[in-house]
C-alpha cells in the first residue's frame, strides 16, 4: 500500500471523526438560552405561577402570617415530653414498689400446690377446645378484642405470661414467681385507669418469665413452620438496661489443643450469645489465648459494643483454631491489661472478665493477686463442653473473684447460662436500694408485641426478703419493670406541620442516637436488635454537626444557622441548603430535643375560616365527583381527626379523601376531636388552588404540556385533567414528597424524570417540571405551594433538535440532529440522570443515570468538576438473605445421659439436665439447628429480606461555573464534548462527538444505584469513636459483698418422670427410628 495513504488512514483513526467543525462556545450558549426561555415560558404559562400569587393575595384576608420562635418552640416541645416521660416513671415506680411487697408476703409453694395455679401463656393457641388444653393450669381469656391503640387483640381482663421456650414452665420456681406476679394485675390496671394512654406495661423476671399488660396473643413475626419462639426476655435492650449499671467486658476464650471439635463450636456459639447481652452502654473485647494471648479482631482495646463492633467479633471468634497448650496466666494478664487502660472510651463501670474453657489444672493465683488483689474485675468461668477435666481451678477462679461458675454441656444450656451473670452484675445494685431506683430510658427499638418504634423507662425490681441464719439482706434482683412509650405519641407532641415539609424535630440519646428524626425509617419487621441509627448518619455529616452533636449529649441549649448538604427525600440527589439548629435537652432524661428550620420557614400561613359558610364554600371542590371540574385532587393523610382513621396500605387517596369529605359533612371540622387549624389549613389551600384550577380552564393546554398541577403546604394536590391524575405517581403527602422538598430549597425549575427502574410501572413517559411559590406578604417571605407541568417527551424532543438546528452549515457541526451518527446532544439534570436525548434509542433510558450510558463522559464530566458525588451508607435497607447450603443433617452433638445419670438426683437437679431435653427437642423438630447457631439462630426466613448496609452515591453540581468544555482522549481516537447549565434550571446541556465514533474510549459503567456493602470498616471507626455519654450513676461497689453463691445447679430443673421420658427419647432416636431429613 501506498506511504501516503497509510499515513491518511492513520490520522483519520486518531482524530475526532466529526463531520464538521465542533460548535463554539457562543453558539452552544445562544441555543441552551433559547432551550431555557421556551422551558420557563411553557411552565410559567401552562402552570398559571404568576396568577396562583395573586390568587393567595385576593384570599388575604381568609389568613394570617405567624412567627415560628424554634428556642420557644423546642422549649415547649422538650417540657411536653418531660411531662409525659415523668407520668409513665410514676407509673413504674408504683409498680416496682408494688412487685417488692408482693414477692416478700408470698409464700413459698412446694410441688404438691402449685398445679393449682391458673395463667393464661401467651403461646396457647386461642383456637383449641376445651378438650385439647394440654395443662391443668391453662386459661384462655375469651373476650379478646382489637384496639386501635395497640393495633392488635388485647384483653383489659388478665396478664398474659410469656415464658421462654429453653425453661421448663413446670418448674416450682416459675410456678411460684407465677403466683406472686399475679397481684401485679390490678397495679396494671390501676395505672391504665389512671392514664388511659398508657400503652404495654411489662414485669421482665430474672428467670425469663414475662408478665404483660394488657393480655395479648403471642405473636413472633419471624416465626414460621421451620422456627422456634426464641424471644427471652432477658435478652431485650431495656431488661439488659435496666438489670445491671453498664460493663466493661473482655471475654476469654480458651484455644489450646483440648478445645477442638464440639468443644470449640459450643464455644463459639456460647460467645456470639454473650456479646447479644451487651447493649450500646457496654464495652467489650475478644481475647484468644493458647501458648501466647491474641486479639480476636482488629481491636487492640475494649470498643463499644455496637451492632457492626459486635458483628465483627462474632466474625472473628468464628476464625478461632484450637491448637498449642493452656496458658491461663498470658490470657488473664492481656485481659486485665485492656480492662485496667485508662485512655480509651469505656464504660467506667462494672468489670468483667468471662473466661470460656474446657477446663485444667492452673489456678493463676499470682495473677490475680498482682491484677486483682480487691476484687475490683469479677470473673465468670464457663466450663465447656463434655469432658472430664477438673473443673475446681476454674470454679475457684470465679468464687475468689466474686464471680460466678457454670457449666455448658451442651448447646441448650447456652441461652441460659449466658445471660445469667446479670443476677451477680445486680447485687451491688440491690444494695444501693433507693440510690438505684432511678428510672432509666432506652434507645429506641422495635417492640416484639408489633407496637412499632417504642423508648422504655425500666425500673429494677429487688428481692427484699431476708436469707441466710442471720437474716442478712437478700441480694437478688427480681427483674426490671419496664412501661413502652411509643414514637406516636412523641410525634404527637412535636407536631411540623407548620415548619414546611423541610422542617422537622429531632431528638438523639446519650449514645447519639436518633430516636426521632424524618430519615428514622426502619424496614425490617425484626425486633432483634435496637434501632442505633446515629444523628451523623441520619444527615450528611460535617464539623458543625459533630460539634452540635456534642453539646447535645451534654444537655446544653443551643442554635446554629449553617448551610449543609440536604439528601432528597427519593436519595437520589443532594441540596445545599440554610438551616437553623435549635436544641434543648428534655430534662428528667437523658435526651435532647432539637428543631430544624429553612429560613424560608421562619413564617407560616394560618388559616382564619372559622366559620361554617367558609369552610362548606372551600370543601366543596374537595369532592370526588367534581374531579373533572376541579382536576384529580389528593390530600395527605394526616391525622386531621383523632376518630378520622388514617389510610392503610392497601386503601386509595380518594377513598380517604371521601371518608374526609364525610366526616367534615357530618360533624363539621370544628369538632372538638380534630385539630382544627390542620383541617381549616387544608380546606382554605382546596379553595385557593380550585381558583387557580378555574384559570387554567380558561387557557388551553399548551403543545408539548401533558398536565398541570398545585401541591401545598396544607396538604392538597390537584392534578388537571383528571385522566392525568389517574398515573399520578407522586407522594399525596407534600411533606414527603421529593419533588416538592426540592423546589422548596432550590429557587429554580426543577425537572424530575422519572426513576429509570420505575418506567415498567408507569404508562407513559413524562418529565415533571416543578417551581415553588415565592410569596411575600406584609414583607415576609413565605413558600407555601409548588406548581409545575408534566412535559411531554416526543413534543419536547422535537422542540430540543429544532432549538439547535441550523440550516447552511457546510464546515460544521448541523446542530443536534435526530440520531446523528456524529454528535450526541443530552440534557442531564443535576443527580447525572438523562432528561433529554437526540436519541430514540436513549429516549427509554430518560430517568437513568447517565454514567451507565456514556460512562468515559460522565468520568470527564466529574473529573472537569462539572460533577462531583458524595458516598454515604444507609444503615436500615433490607437486602435478600444470604443463601446457606446445608448438609443434610439428622439428630448430632447431642450429649445422650446415662441410666447412671438419670439415678443420680444430683444430675437431675443440674442446670443441665433442662438444657439437654432443650436441645433434644430443638434437634428433633428443627434438625438445622446447629448449623444455623454457628452463625445466628434468629436469621429471618428464606422468603423474607434481612437488615443491611447499603452504599449510596449521590451526584450533584460542584460549584457555580456554567461553561465546561474539553477533550476525551482515548487510545486511538478523541472527542470533544461541551457542557453548558442551563440558567435557572436544574439542568446542563451536553453536546460531543457520538460514543460510537471513538468505541476505544469504552469503559466499565459507573454504578450509582444503591450497593450492598459492610459499611465503615469497624477497625477504623474504632481508633476514632464517636462521641458519647454513659449513665450518670454506677452501681459496681462489690465490697463487702456476702453472697456465698458462686456456682451451682440451676432451680429449673424438671421433673423426674420428664427426663425418664428423655432417656426414652434419645434412645429411639439413635436407633435410627427417626425418618432422616432431607435438606430443603
Amino acid at each position: 500500500m501506498d506511504y501516503s495513504v497509510c499515513l491518511l488512514l492513520l490520522l483519520s483513526t486518531i482524530s475526532s471523526v466529526s463531520t464538521g467543525q465542533f460548535p463554539t462556545s457562543q453558539i452552544i450558549k445562544e441555543w441552551v438560552d433559547q432551550m431555557q426561555k421556551d422551558l420557563i415560558t411553557l411552565t410559567d404559562t401552562a402552570s398559571g405561577l404568576e396568577n396562583l400569587i395573586k390568587i393567595y393575595h385576593k384570599h388575604r384576608p381568609h389568613f394570617s402570617v405567624e412567627t415560628n420562635n424554634p428556642a420557644q418552640l423546642v422549649a415547649t416541645a422538650a417540657g411536653n415530653i418531660e411531662k409525659l416521660l415523668a407520668k409513665r416513671s410514676q407509673a413504674l415506680k408504683r409498680l416496682a414498689m408494688e412487685a417488692e411487697k408482693f414477692q416478700m408476703d408470698h409464700v413459698w409453694r412446694g410441688d404438691a400446690e402449685v398445679d393449682k395455679i391458673v395463667y393464661y401463656n401467651a403461646k396457647d393457641d386461642l383456637n383449641q377446645t376445651e378438650d385439647g388444653k394440654g395443662r391443668k393450669n391453662q386459661y384462655l381469656p375469651d373476650d379478646f378484642e382489637v384496639d386501635p391503640d395497640f393495633k392488635r387483640p388485647v384483653s383489659y381482663n388478665t396478664t398474659a405470661v410469656h415464658i421462654p421456650t429453653d425453661i421448663y414452665e413446670g418448674s416450682t420456681i416459675i410456678l411460684n414467681e407465677l403466683n406472686w406476679t399475679e397481684a401485679l394485675e390490678d397495679v396494671f390496671r390501676k395505672n391504665k385507669e389512671e392514664d388511659p394512654s398508657i400503652l404495654w406495661q411489662v414485669f421482665g423476671s430474672a428467670t425469663g418469665l414475662a408478665r404483660y399488660f394488657p393480655a395479648s396473643p403471642w405473636i413472633d413475626s419471624r416465626n414460621s413452620a421451620d422456627k422456634i419462639d426464641l424471644y427471652d426476655v432477658r435478652r431485650r435492650p431495656w431488661y439488659i438496661q435496666g438489670a445491671a449499671s453498664p460493663k466493661d467486658m473482655l471475654i476469654l476464650v480458651d484455644a489450646s489443643g483440648s478445645v477442638s471439635g464440639l468443644t470449640l463450636k459450643l464455644i463459639r456459639t456460647s460467645v456470639n450469645k454473650m456479646l447479644e447481652t451487651l447493649s450500646d452502654d457496654d464495652y467489650v473485647n475478644v481475647v484468644y489465648f493458647n501458648d501466647k494471648a491474641e486479639h480476636a479482631a482488629c481491636f487492640r482495646n475494649l470498643v463499644q459494643a455496637n451492632v457492626r463492633n459486635k458483628r465483627k467479633l462474632k466474625e472473628a471468634v468464628q476464625n478461632i483454631t484450637a491448637k498449642g497448650t493452656t496458658n491461663y496466666r498470658g490470657g488473664f494478664e492481656m485481659a486485665f491489661e485492656q480492662l485496667a487502660q485508662m485512655n480509651v472510651s469505656r464504660a467506667n463501670c462494672n468489670k468483667i472478665i468471662m473466661l470460656f474453657t474446657d477446663g485444667g489444672e492452673e489456678r493463676a493465683e499470682e495473677i490475680f493477686r498482682k491484677y486483682n488483689p480487691k476484687q475490683a474485675v469479677r470473673i465468670f468461668t464457663f466450663s465447656v463442653g463434655q469432658h472430664n477435666y477438673d473443673k475446681g481451678p476454674i470454679q475457684w477462679m470465679a468464687c475468689a473473684n466474686k464471680g460466678y461458675y457454670y457449666e455448658i454441656p451442651s448447646i441448650g444450656a447456652i441461652r441460659i447460662n449466658t445471660q445469667e451473670y446479670l443476677d451477680v452484675l445486680g447485687r451491688p445494685m440491690v444494695k444501693a436500694d433507693r440510690k438505684a431506683k432511678q428510672v432509666q430510658w432506652t434507645n429506641v427499638y422495635l417492640d416484639a408485641l408489633e407496637l412499632g418504634l417504642v423508648i422504655t423507662g425500666t425500673l429494677p425490681v429487688f428481692n427484699k426478703t431476708n436469707t441466710g441464719s442471720k437474716k442478712s439482706q437478700n441480694q437478688l434482683i427480681l427483674g426490671v419493670m419496664a412501661i413502652d412509650v411509643s414514637l406516636e405519641d412523641i410525634k404527637r407532641l412535636t407536631p411540623r406541620f407548620t415548619f414546611g415539609p423541610n422542617g422537622y424535630y429531632f431528638a438523639i440519646d446519650p449514645n447519639g442516637y436518633v430516636l426521632l428524626h424524618p430519615n428514622l425509617l426502619p424496614m425490617t419487621a425484626k425486633f432483634d436488635e435496637p434501632v442505633t441509627l446515629d444523628f451523623l448518619d441520619a444527615e450528611l455529616e460535617n464539623e458543625i454537626k459533630v460539634e452540635m452533636r456534642k453539646k447535645m449529649i451534654d444537655g446544653l441549649t443551643g442554635n446554629y444557622t449553617i448551610s449543609t448538604l440536604v439528601k432528597s427525600q427519593d436519595e437520589r440527589y443532594i441540596d445545599l441548603g440554610q438551616r437553623m439548629y435549635s436544641f434543648a435537652p428534655v430534662k428528667g432524661t437523658d435526651y435532647s430535643l432539637a428543631l430544624v428550620l429553612p429560613d424560608y420557614s421562619m413564617h407560616y400561613i394560618r388559616a382564619k375560616i372559622a366559620d361554617t359558610i367558609t369552610q362548606a364554600k372551600f370543601s366543596e371542590s374537595l369532592m370526588a365527583d367534581k374531579f373533572d371540574e376541579y382536576g384529580y385532587t389528593f390530600i395527605a393523610p394526616r391525622m386531621y381527626c383523632k376518630d378520622l382513621k388514617l389510610p392503610d396500605k392497601n386503601q386509595n387517596n380518594t377513598e380517604f379523601l371521601v371518608e374526609f369529605n364525610d366526616y367534615i359533612d357530618t360533624k363539621t371540622p370544628n369538632n372538638p376531636m380534630c385539630n382544627v387549624e390542620l383541617v381549616n389549613r387544608l380546606l382554605l389551600d382546596a379553595g385557593i388552588t380550585s381558583s387557580l384550577i378555574k384559570h387554567w380552564k380558561t387557557t388551553q393546554l399548551q403543545h408539548g404540556v401533558l398536565a398541570r398541577f398545585v401541591a401545598t403546604d396544607g396538604g392538597i394536590t390537584r392534578v388537571y385533567p383528571k385522566s392525568a391524575g389517574l398515573y399520578w405517581g407522586k407522594e399525596a403527602e407534600t411533606y414527603e414528597s421529593s419533588y416538592y422538598k426540592r423546589s422548596l430549597d432550590n429557587d429554580l425549575y426543577i425537572f424530575t424524570p422519572t426513576p429509570y427502574l420505575s418506567k415498567e410501572n408507569s404508562s407513559e413517559d413524562s418529565v415533571l417540571v416543578s417551581k415553588a411559590v415565592n410569596l411575600e406578604v406584609d414583607a415576609i417571605p413565605l413558600k407555601p405551594a409548588v406548581v409545575g407541568v408534566k412535559l411531554d417527551i416526543s413534543a419536547w424532543m422535537e422542540s430540543f433538535i429544532n432549538t439547535t438546528q441550523k440550516i447552511n452549515c457546510n464546515d460544521e457541526i448541523c446542530g443536534c440532529q435526530r440520531n446523528d451518527m456524529y454528535v450526541d446532544c443530552v440534557i442531564l439534570d443535576d443527580g447525572g440522570f438523562l432528561v433529554m436525548s437526540n436519541r430514540d434509542e436513549h429516549i427509554d433510558e430518560i430517568g437513568r443515570f447517565f454514567g451507565g450510558i456514556d460512562p468515559i463522559l460522565m468520568m470527564n464530566l466529574l473529573n472537569s468538576s462539572l460533577f462531583t458525588f458524595k458516598k454515604t451508607f444507609d444503615y436500615q435497607s433490607l437486602c435478600d438473605p444470604k443463601k446457606e447450603s446445608k448438609a443434610a443433617a439428622g439428630l448430632r452433638s447431642v450429649y445422650v445421659p446415662t441410666i447412671a445419670d438419670i439415678l443420680n438426683l444430683g444430675w437431675l437437679a443440674s442446670a443441665a439436665a433442662w438444657s439437654i431435653m432443650q436441645q433434644l427437642l430443638v434437634s428433633i423438630t428443627f434438625p438445622n439447628f446447629l448449623d444455623a447457631a454457628e452463625m445466628d439462630d434468629e436469621l429471618s426466613d428464606a422468603r423474607r429480606k434481612e437488615v443491611c448496609i447499603t452504599e449510596q452515591t449521590q451526584y450533584y453540581f460542584k460549584n457555580n461555573i456554567v461553561s465546561f468544555r474539553g477533550t476525551i482522549d482515548c487510545e486511538n481516537c478523541t472527542r470533544l464534548y461541551h457542557a453548558e447549565k442551563l440558567p435557572k434550571t436544574n439542568l446542563v446541556f451536553i453536546i460531543a462527538d457520538a460514543k460510537v465514533t471513538c468505541s476505544s474510549c469504552d469503559t466499565k459503567p459507573l454504578i450509582q444505584d444503591e450497593q450492598q456493602s459492610t459499611g465503615p470498616e469497624p477497625c477504623d471507626m474504632a481508633q476514632n469513636p464517636r462521641y458519647r455519654k454513659g449513665p450518670a450513676a454506677c452501681f459496681d461497689n462489690n465490697e463487702h459483698e456476702k453472697d456465698p453463691d458462686c456456682g451451682g445447679a440451676s432451680g429449673l430443673s424438671p421433673s423426674l418422670w420428664l427426663m425418664v421420658a428423655l432417656q426414652l427419647a434419645l434412645l429411639w432416636v439413635l436407633t435410627g427410628s427417626r425418618p432422616h431429613c432431607v435438606p430443603s
